[in-house]
C-alpha cells in the first residue's frame, strides 16, 4: 500500500530547545551580530573576513548541539508516511535526528560554495566536526573566495520550486515553529490540494488561515500531541 506522503514545513522555531538562536530575530541580531553585516551580500563583500570567521563560529556551535524530541519525531514519521522536510535552518539537525529527505530553503551551515556562482556543485564542500573552519581568504576551485552555502538576505531561494512541488504532491501539511511571514516560504501553503490536514505547531498565536488547527506548544510538546493525533 502506498503510504501517505507528509510534507514539514520548519522554521527557526523547531531547533530553539536545541539551544540555536534564531536566524531572524526582533531585534536585528543573530547570535549577537546584526544581520546586516553577516547575513547579506553587501556585509559579505564589506568584510568577508567577519563573515566567514562568524560561520566557522555557528558551525562549532552547531556541532556541540544534539537533535531535540521535536526533530526524532519528525524522523519518526517516516516509519508510517512518505515524509519530505522543508526546513528554512541552515543547521542539520532534521539529517542528525534520522530524516532522509531534507530541503533546505536557506542554505546549510556545514557547506562552502565558490562566491562566484554560488550553486556550482563543482566547488560546493561538505565540512565535517573535526574540519568545519575555513580560514579567511581561502579560495574556491574557481578562484573565487568560498563563502558560506548560506542564502543571504535578498538573494534568490533556488530550491523554493522543488519545496512548493512537494507540498502540492502532499496529503498532509505540518508547519512547526515558524511565524509564516517570512516569504517565499510562507507562501508555501498556497500549494496545498484543497481539504488536505493542516497543523500548525507554534506557542504563539499566528493567523494561518481557515482549516490550519493549530497546537500552541514548542515542537517537542507540540509533535508529541500531534502524533497522537495521527495514530487516532
Amino acid at each position: 500500500m502506498t503510504k501517505k506522503k507528509i510534507v514539514v514545513l520548519t522554521g527557526a522555531g523547531m531547533s530553539v530547545e536545541s539551544g540555536l538562536k534564531t536566524f531572524r530575530d526582533a531585534d536585528g541580531l543573530w547570535e549577537n551580530y546584526p544581520v546586516a553585516k553577516v547575513a547579506t551580500h553587501e556585509g559579505w563583500e564589506a568584510d568577508p573576513e567577519l563573515v566567514t570567521n562568524f560561520y566557522n563560529m555557528l558551525r562549532k556551535k552547531c556541532w556541540g548541539v544534539k537533535p531535540n524530541k521535536g526533530h526524532e519525531l519528525v524522523a519518526k514519521l517516516e516509519e508510517n508516511y512518505d515524509v519530505t522536510v522543508v526546513t528554512q535552518n541552515v543547521d542539520n539537525l532534521h539529517e542528525q535526528a534520522g530524516s532522509t529527505k531534507v530541503i533546505h530553503l536557506h542554505g546549510e551551515l556545514m557547506k562552502v560554495c565558490s562566491s562566484r556562482n554560488v550553486d556550482d556543485p563543482r566547488y560546493i564542500q561538505l565540512l565535517t566536526p573535526d574540519n568545519c573552519e575555513i580560514a579567511p581568504g581561502t579560495r574556491a576551485g574557481d578562484g573565487s573566495l568560498l563563502r558560506p552555502y548560506i542564502v543571504f538576505f535578498g538573494e534568490a531561494v533556488p530550491n523554493i520550486t522543488i519545496a512548493a512541488e512537494e507540498v502540492q504532491q502532499a496529503d498532509i501539511l505540518i508547519v512547526i515553529g515558524t511565524s509564516l511571514v517570512v516569504y517565499p516560504a510562507a507562501g508555501l501553503l498556497h500549494y496545498t490540494r484543497p481539504g488536505i490536514p493542516i497543523y500548525l505547531i507554534d506557542p504563539n498565536p499566528i493567523s494561518a488561515g481557515s482549516g490550519v488547527k493549530q497546537i500552541m506548544k514548542g515542537a517537542s510538546e507540540g509533535m508529541q500531541e500531534l502524533m497522537g493525533l495521527l495514530e487516532a
